[in-house]
């Protein structure tokens, strides 16, 4: 039954009395403000969330059974949501998920947590009589993000090449600045200059000067980032966040 199978592509539908009722399809005024017309924008298109991740949630997670432990703490973590309606509440800490091994869930349990806090919002607002956010999250593939960087640094590239990764640079470090709630995916994986590094440093300073929690993953221990980008940069990073390490090996080609 179509209905049925439409609450399997909606983040709201486990906080959803109608999902999977004749009421539960791509009319349903929440699913568009989450998702947009076929699910093509919303909320989470303006997370920049990878299409291959816009329906992880923390159940569904394909990471959930390898890494219990961690999956443990962050259940716990994303119930410290409600604090961003509680002016005045304690501050909701950062997370870094940590691995020595890539591929092992660090990305998808990360765009979960950030789906988990879009749909906390804007349920959230809603019950409070509040306009929920446009923007209330932003994912930042950092990889991505110094591709951009070094293409429109590199002499000699097109205009038609280089032009569309400035702006995209650009508007991508402010969004990852400003927006509420964050995920930094993939930090400290490569070589980088000392002027990326720079606008690194920027993002995650101004997050943490305006107290904005953070989800970054790494295949860099905490306490070696400081090898990587510069001490300060790394001590921003460790204030105020909880590190959750992932055991085992690649588990990449597990898809939702």
């Amino acid at each position: 039954m179509e209905s049925r199978t439409h609450a399997d592509k909606c983040i709201l539908a486990q906080h959803c009395s109608l999902a999977g009722s004749d009421k539960c399809n791509a009319l349903c005024s929440s699913y568009i403000a989450v998702h947009g017309h076929n699910a093509a924008g919303g909320r989470v298109a303006a997370a920049n969330i990878p299409s291959d991740y816009q329906k992880a949630t923390l159940q569904n997670s394909p990471a959930r059974k390898d890494q219990a432990a961690a999956y443990s703490v962050i259940d716990s973590y994303v119930n410290t949501f409600q604090r961003q309606f509680n002016e005045g509440s304690e501050r909701i800490k950062s997370l870094y998920l940590v691995s020595a091994s890539p591929g092992t869930g660090k990305t998808t349990t990360a765009v979960a947590v950030l789906n988990e806090w879009i749909v906390r919002h804007y349920i959230g607002s809603v019950q409070r009589g509040l306009s929920p956010k446009e923007r209330p999250a932003f994912f930042l593939d950092v990889n991505a993000w110094q591709t951009d960087y070094n293409t429109f640094n590199r002499p000699r590239v097109p205009d038609h090449i280089a032009e569309p990764a400035a702006e995209r640079y650009y508007r991508y470090q402010s969004a990852a600045s400003s927006a509420p709630f964050a995920v930094l995916d993939d930090i400290g994986v490569r070589d980088a200059s000392e002027a990326f590094r720079a606008d690194l440093h920027a993002v995650i300073n101004a997050r943490v000067t305006e107290g904005l929690p953070t989800v970054y993953t790494s295949n860099v221990a905490i306490e070696d980032l400081a090898l990587v980008f510069d001490a300060r940069l790394a001590d921003r990073v460790r204030d105020m966040c909880l590190v959750v390490p992932f055991k085992g090996g690649s588990k990449r080609g597990i898809r939702i």
